[in-house]
């Protein structure tokens, strides 16, 4: 294996561990909301507290991640990580809970930004959405195998279980960082002086590209997660799903955008990732629109429209984050990203926190008006693309991709 390859793989097992730990929260929803006894609203405060703690982070980090070496930055990240998630399912109460995944997201939200950072530091731009496709490959992998391996421990004890062995393999993730990681300072060398915090927000405010970088990463987010925290509790709940099918969504779903993933970077870095975006955000459309519509549906065709969404709600990531990635120089990038983690974060939590107070539960005990938050989803995929057309490569203003 080249050390290029062997550095993209030890960052994908760090994206598994981080991602499966995010994604966990939200199929045990029906699980944490019968335990707890608490409303929709209360549960997407608990899947908010770790995107609202990770957004903080981030933005704090901003100030001071391109000072550091970037593996030291990934271990020392990785390990608060690893505590948290362990913490997690030690918790026996709901604001315990509540707690345990904020601490978690201190750590997390910096190391999605730590990860882009260090691809765009190590691949050169012609080949940057391909390496995004192999690394974000691991969000198919934690819904085919993360997802269901932790539904089943679930199953078998309670909801603690999932969260004490993903902290187990947080914590084996620290080897193959401190192995196949180098030490990565070139970056610093290219900065005279450290700049303060207030001449690294000048530095990003006061450039075009990289405040509509930061918007159009935001919209994203928008589209995608005011959706899917209640996926899973509205698949119970309205759809006709038991408990233990919830599984099967993520895991044909993830199954799929393992190869479909890799396949969109390629063609991103072939067609132009624009134009790879516009056709991914409009498909997602369709079955986000049939998604929050659908009442009693046979199973069978809820996964066909479910793996519909996998396959393009994910892929449109792949050629967007490339793009955000190739709007700012080596030198800001680690900063830059750090704010750009940070607002995607915020706008999770909000997303997630608004789209709880919107669907509510009726008498009949089904949930209402997330075909609302459906109609909210699809018009922000819609306005990411105009913003998209916007952003240039900032080696060559001259290009936008």
């Amino acid at each position: 294996m080249s050390k290029e390859k062997a550095l993209l793989f030890t960052l994908a097992v760090v994206q598994f561990s981080h991602i499966t730990d995010f994604m966990i929260l939200m199929p045990l929803g029906p699980q944490l909301m019968k335990a707890f006894n608490i409303l929709p609203s209360q549960f997407a405060l608990l899947v908010s507290t770790y995107t609202f703690s990770a957004g903080i982070s981030g933005f704090i980090g901003a100030f001071f991640i391109d000072r550091f070496d970037r593996r030291t930055a990934i271990l020392t990240m990785a390990s608060g990580f690893a505590i948290g998630t362990l913490a997690c399912g030690f918790a026996n109460t709901y604001y315990e809970l509540l707690i345990t995944r904020s601490v978690t997201g201190l750590f997390g939200g910096l190391m999605g930004a730590l990860i882009l950072s260090i691809i765009g530091d190590v691949i050169p731009n012609e080949r940057r959405a391909g390496a995004m496709g192999m690394v974000m490959a691991a969000f198919s992998f934690a819904s085919v195998v993360g997802v269901p391996a932790g539904l089943f421990l679930a199953d078998l004890s309670d909801w603690h279980a999932p969260f004490l062995v993903l902290g187990a393999i947080a914590l084996l993730t620290l080897l193959p960082i401190a192995i196949f990681i180098p030490s990565m300072t070139d970056h610093i060398s290219k900065c005279d002086t450290n700049p303060t915090p207030l001449e690294i927000i000048r530095n990003v405010t006061n450039n075009k590209n990289q405040l509509l970088a930061l918007a159009f990463g935001s919209v994203i987010m928008f589209s995608h997660f005011s959706i899917v925290p209640f996926i899973s509790p509205y698949m119970t709940t309205n759809v006709g799903f038991t408990d233990s099918q919830i599984k099967y969504i993520y895991l044909i779903g993830g199954a799929l955008t393992v190869f479909t993933a890799p396949f969109i970077g390629r063609m991103a870095d072939k067609y132009g990732r624009s134009k790879i975006f516009t056709v991914t955000v409009l498909m997602a459309s369709i079955p986000v629109f049939l998604m929050t519509q659908i009442g009693e549906t046979p199973i069978e065709l809820v996964l066909v429209i479910t793996s519909m969404f996998f396959v393009f709600g994910a892929g449109r990531m792949v050629p967007s984050t490339a793009m955000v990635t190739s709007s700012v120089k080596p030198q800001n990038r680690g900063s830059f990203l750090s704010f750009n983690a940070s607002f995607r974060q915020l706008t999770n939590g909000v997303a997630a926190f608004v789209a709880g107070l919107i669907i509510t539960i009726g008498e009949d005990g089904l949930y209402h008006n997330y075909d609302l938050v459906g109609y909210f989803a699809i018009g922000m995929g819609v306005l990411s693309i105009f913003i998209s057309r916007k952003i240039k490569v900032a080696d060559d203003p001259a290009i936008t991709r």
